[in-house]
């Protein structure tokens, strides 16, 4: 099997150079964090590197470092941001694991007990619970 390339023009990528709107919630010079416009459950957030890599299997080990600093930084903040019980984090590398974007990113959803995550159903959230769940986000990450 032919070793897969990595599209610049996948919606990551498309998303990190502004090419399609997202509702961001951090950036710094190597990350970008973002709301989930298919979430699980409330303040499901995207945390994506900047460098282009289709996921961690062929990631430059130097990105992995600022990535993952910031999937920590970003699922404190959520925590904190829902009062949630406690953070899921995940992430996917090719077909088989069940990838579907091919850009490098980690899942950060806040959870509750008792409360199962909703099924990734291909339905998108309205804009505006996007944009308050990351104002939300964005203020616990000033505390």
């Amino acid at each position: 099997m032919a070793e897969a390339t990595y599209d610049p023009d996948n919606i990551f990528a498309k998303i990190l150079r502004g090419e399609f709107p997202s509702h961001r919630v951090y950036e710094d010079d190597a990350v970008v964090a973002f709301m989930d416009a298919m979430p699980q459950g409330p303040g499901h957030t995207l945390v994506v590197p900047k460098a282009p890599s289709r996921n961690l299997l062929d990631a430059d080990p130097a990105t992995l470092g600022p990535l993952f600093t910031v999937v920590q930084k970003v699922a404190l903040a959520i925590k904190r941001a829902f009062g949630a019980d406690g953070v899921t984090i995940l992430q996917f590398n090719e077909p088989a694991s069940g990838q579907t974007v091919y850009h490098l990113h980690v899942h950060v959803i806040p959870r509750f007990e008792g409360i199962p995550l909703k099924p990734h159903s291909g339905g998108r959230e309205k804009p505006e619970v996007l944009a308050a769940s990351a104002e939300k986000i964005r203020a616990a990450l000033d505390d």
